[in-house]
């Protein structure tokens, strides 16, 4: 059975359940390397399109809230495995959150067909920034809260900055670069958190 038919399953009468049950049929799509086609989903939730466009947006708006909550599954992985404290604990994640975002296989399929409006959901303003910058800015603020990173920014300004840091070097060879610099993202994300003059905590 598939990961769709497992999801549209859950409903014993074979009924739409609302805006939840789309966005879990539509992730199923997702994850499995298939486009989303808005058409093809009101038809397989038993609904008009107008209804669909009524639970969960535009096309866009569905992407986008389904990439924001691959990214904070993505995220949580990474805090799994996380080690040190302080700023070698948040680069840490970070570098493991960036490999595991590059390597996702339902994200490389996506990206092949339209990278372009990849591009623009992962790193204007919307979803999946907020998302991002409220994770990451809980985990600095852990950080800080426990004595081990100091940093001269209010924690979302820092989150928020350091999230678009990792977009602009994460996917600019979606726009013609050649490959994700992730290295380089992370030196410079080191900057803001290990700002001259500050020993930065009591890092491991």
């Amino acid at each position: 059975m598939s990961r769709v038919q497992r999801a549209t399953a859950e409903d014993p009468d074979g009924r739409a359940l609302g805006p939840e049950q789309a966005i879990v049929v539509a992730t199923a799509h997702y994850l499995d390397g298939d486009p989303i086609d808005m058409s093809a989903l009101a038809a397989e939730l038993g609904v008009g399109r107008a209804t669909l466009y009524r639970w969960v947006g535009s096309r866009e708006q569905l992407l986008a809230t389904i990439l924001a909550e691959m990214t904070e599954r993505t995220f949580r992985v990474a805090l799994r495995g996380a080690r040190g404290t302080g700023a070698d604990r948040l680069l840490d994640v970070l570098e493991r959150f960036m490999r595991a975002v590059v390597d996702a296989a339902p994200l490389k399929a996506f990206t092949e067909r339209e990278p372009r409006l990849f591009v623009r959901l992962a790193t204007t303003p919307g979803p999946i920034e907020e998302r991002a910058t409220a994770l990451l800015g809980r985990e600095i603020q852990r950080e800080i809260d426990r004595g081990a990173l100091d940093v001269p920014l209010p924690t979302r300004t820092l989150a928020q900055a350091i999230v678009r840091i990792s977009d602009s070097f994460l996917y600019a060879h979606h726009l013609g670069g050649s490959r994700p610099e992730i290295d380089t993202a992370l030196e410079v994300i080191e900057l803001l958190l290990r700002p001259a003059g500050r020993d930065g905590g009591g890092d491991a």
